[in-house]
């Protein structure tokens, strides 16, 4: 099994450049921290992203919480749902993980949302954000740290909308954030959906679809294509010489964990987001440089989301002074989401899905050479997913 074991804090020390002076030894058990994201495989720059922001934000804590000794035990999902659950069952049966944090993708979080949040471990969604647990299936062991799914489509719906396109094109994988993706950007687009294609999974020739844009005399084209499979489009979309007669936009798309692949085929094209690297903060620009720092790349909304992931977990530790055994002090904590967010605004809602603001954000080229999402507008404030209103949990 392909498996990753950080130490606890003198092997983040040495690892990422810390003292590496012995910790004053404890009579507690190290918090053990499961970290399961897509590692291998086209998508793995996405759980690359995932990984290194968490252990920036544990390499920053000194490999503690609340006064005890932190264990992060990292595990390839290889995005294939049955290989997740084995995972996950090692970090909770073998490994006695007191959190699991991830995935990326929301087919490997259904496969994994029940093993743990029965268990004694909290499940803090990095990433995959599915309708499915926003609404009536909401669990009380389970939080979100990134968004719902339909929130970031539903961006580029409202500025399709704003920007007067009658006739749009949707194009999306056929999994759970696919469809999703094409709900959230129908829930503010008042216009004609030209067609809805949905591609498998790991999709990379889209000439027939590119084809189908083409002929469509569509105002725009929306797409959700992440990892490699958004590498491709982008590139044959520009290729295809349709950037200028049907815009492109889209979500998880084009970002920084794409960007060094499309480059220059990417740059002025449109997306939504929470955040972008040059949010103008003081606790993000910290963040992005002390990313790019460690690990020579410019951070992605995964990046951050986990380590916005790893600060939530650090102030519910703290908040119950590093006593786990109460877990419904724990969870209180965590519902309180009392740590700065490099987003900003952040707190959670009664599905434990976060209510925060949303942006169109644009490819653009940096000074110095480098690729990037920038903020152009802030669509939405304080925006709640729609599913909340369902969740039976009140607190």
């Amino acid at each position: 099994m392909k498996r990753l074991l950080s130490m606890v804090a003198a092997g983040f020390a040495a690892g990422l450049g810390l003292s590496t002076a012995a910790p004053v030894a404890s009579a507690q058990e190290p918090i053990r921290i499961g970290v399961i994201e897509t590692l291998s495989g086209p998508s793995a720059v996405l759980g690359q992203h995932a990984r290194d922001g968490f252990q920036l934000a544990i390499r920053q804590l000194g490999g503690r919480m609340g006064g005890r000794e932190v264990q992060v035990i990292v595990v390839d999902d290889e995005l294939k749902p049955d290989i997740a659950i084995q995972r996950v069952q090692g970090l909770i049966d073998r490994d006695k993980v007191d959190f699991v944090v991830g995935p990326i993708f929301s087919n490997v979080l259904q496969a994994i949302q029940a093993p743990v949040v029965n268990s004694r471990a909290f499940l803090i969604s990095a990433n995959a954000g599915p309708s499915s647990y926003a609404g009536k299936a909401c669990h009380e062991n389970m939080f979100v740290t990134s968004y719902q799914n339909d929130q970031v489509h539903e961006v580029l719906g409202a500025y399709a909308q704003s920007r007067n396109m009658r006739r749009v094109f949707l194009l999306t994988p056929n999994y759970q954030a696919g469809r999703d993706a094409m709900a959230g950007f129908k829930r503010h687009f008042r216009g004609e959906v030209v067609d809805e294609v949905f591609t498998p999974l790991g999709h990379l020739d889209f000439s027939a679809e590119l084809a189908r844009i083409g002929a469509s005399r569509s105002d725009g084209m929306f797409t959700f294509m992440p990892g490699g499979m958004g590498v491709n489009l982008v590139r044959q979309y520009r290729q295809a010489g349709l950037v200028d007669r049907v815009p492109f936009l889209s979500a998880f798309t084009v970002d920084e964990s794409t960007l060094p692949a499309q480059q220059d085929a990417a740059i002025g094209m449109i997306g939504g987001m929470t955040w972008a690297p040059n949010m103008d903060n003081p606790q993000n620009k910290k963040f992005v440089a002390d990313f790019e720092a460690a690990f020579g790349y410019v951070p992605g909304s995964y990046a951050m989301q986990a380590y916005d992931s790893a600060m939530l977990i650090d102030s519910a530790v703290r908040a119950v002074n590093g006593n786990l055994s109460n877990r419904d002090a724990v969870r209180a904590a965590l519902r309180k989401a009392d740590f700065v967010s490099l987003r900003g605004n952040f707190r959670f809602g009664n599905n434990h899905y976060p209510i925060q603001d949303f942006y169109t954000v644009r490819a653009a080229r940096r000074p110095d050479g480098k690729f990037q999402t920038e903020i152009v507008e802030r669509v939405f404030t304080n925006y709640a997913d729609v599913y909340a209103r369902d969740c039976p949990m009140r607190w």
